[in-house]
């Protein structure tokens, strides 16, 4: 048992009986006597299950991860809980991104990213468990101020709700101050940096390609939907089946998720030229597709600008994320929506999210719709046919029940009741 002692100053002291049977003093000072005996309970608490090796009560545990670090260090010392971790903001993020051997590069150079916006607004030696809610609310306004676009912003502080959601489960700290619902962290769809390109200029573009390794680069994007450099950089001429008219696409994006490696396109008929040509050009024995910009200093975006304006166009945003929403926006029209997902490697919702949009042609058709096929009574085309025959529903054996409908026929224009 615990006990509670009062010197003459109004200094409260704890006594207590460790689980080895020591006897141990802790000094909460000058402290109300009610929130003394809070402590007193917890602390019985925390010995019984120390002494009888079973777990702590629920209620104990939530108290325990709501101490501060002053009363959290007293029951460290004197042995009653294990010390907490403590780590600065910059040391914590260095420690994660090192510690983390399965990020890919491009992953790792967002995260620095995220990091130094971090540590440009707040100091890399605060205490990790010390940056508020608010603070990340500040920051979010921060880059707002710097003219960030909406989903950089996003990204950014996702990044760093990583950071500190590991940071949790490190037990270094109690809560995560970049949540979703206070600090909005997750990307949306921006409409106006979509862009329909059409075929036509696309045709204009591949005109204006200086060689066919740039308008197969293109034509990969545009008419198969692949991510370009990504996707496009690991076609293999072994991943190119001629006879099926198929080609295996690897996604680094997705691979991560099981059996999302790899997916299986096919070979589209104006992607196939193109294919064609680059092939006829290829070196005997070269493994790769696209072989004209694979240095990583080579910049594809500032190229296709050039091109662009080359062929007379005005460029569009978000170059060729939205070829590959073009093409997929073609494909809905033409096929279902499940074979059409598959080929681009994501899921519907993701598609109508991000990739589907509504192009001229669009508005063109909904023109030219007849009265006849719009406005058209189903119902009248049906009485027009006559006599109306209805199938025999099947037995359904496992029920043991039978359902036999007699054909039915249209009522003559005289009615039910006999003629008088």
């Amino acid at each position: 048992m615990a006990s509670i002692s009062t010197d003459k100053s109004g200094n409260r002291t704890l006594r207590f009986v460790d689980p080895s049977g020591v006897r141990k003093a802790l000094y909460l000072g000058s402290m109300p006597k009610r929130q003394c005996e809070q402590i007193k309970a917890h602390i019985e608490k925390l010995v019984s299950a120390a002494i009888s090796r079973c777990a702590v009560a629920d209620e104990t545990s939530k108290w325990v991860s709501g101490l501060d670090d002053v009363l959290r260090n007293k029951l460290a010392r004197v042995g009653l809980i294990q010390c907490r971790e403590t780590a600065t903001l910059g040391e914590f993020i260095d420690r994660y991104v090192a510690g983390r051997h399965d990020a890919k590069p491009t992953t790792v150079k967002n995260w620095r990213q995220a990091q130094r916006h971090l540590l440009g607004f707040l100091d890399a030696s605060r205490p990790l468990g010390s940056i508020t809610k608010s603070e990340a609310k500040d920051f979010r306004q921060h880059l707002i101020a710097k003219g960030f676009a909406d989903n950089t912003i996003r990204k950014t502080c996702s990044v760093i709700r990583q950071f500190f959601a590991d940071a949790m489960d490190r037990e270094l700290v109690d809560k995560n101050p970049f949540k979703q619902r206070d600090v909005p962290a997750n990307t949306v769809s921006n409409p106006e940096r979509s862009a329909y390109v059409s075929v036509e200029d696309a045709n204009a573009v591949l005109a204006a390609c200086p060689n066919a390794q740039w308008r197969l680069t293109f034509a990969l994007s545009r008419f198969a939907g692949l991510r370009c450099p990504s996707e496009t950089l690991g076609l293999r001429w072994s991943d190119i089946n001629w006879e099926r008219d198929r080609m295996i696409v690897r996604s680094p994006k997705t691979e991560r998720h099981e059996g999302k490696s790899q997916r299986v396109v096919p070979i589209f008929a104006l992607l196939r030229p193109h294919l064609m040509a680059a092939f006829e050009e290829a070196e005997a024995g070269a493994e790769f597709v696209i072989t004209h910009c694979r240095d990583a200093r080579v910049n594809l975006r500032t190229n296709l600008l050039r091109i662009i304006n080359r062929a007379g166009l005005t460029p569009w945003p978000k170059l060729f994320h939205n070829l590959r929403a073009s093409c997929e926006t073609d494909l809905m029209r033409e096929f279902p929506a499940k074979p059409v997902t598959d080929w681009l490697g994501h899921s519907v919702s993701i598609a109508h999210q991000h990739y589907l949009m509504t192009s001229e042609a669009d508005f063109d058709r909904a023109s030219e719709v007849s009265e006849e096929s719009y406005c058209q009574n189903p119902c009248q085309t049906v009485a027009d046919q006559g006599e109306l025959e209805m199938p025999t529903i099947q037995t359904n054996k496992a029920k043991h029940w039978k359902s036999n409908v007699s054909p039915c026929r249209r009522v003559p224009p005289v009615g039910v009741e006999p003629t008088t």
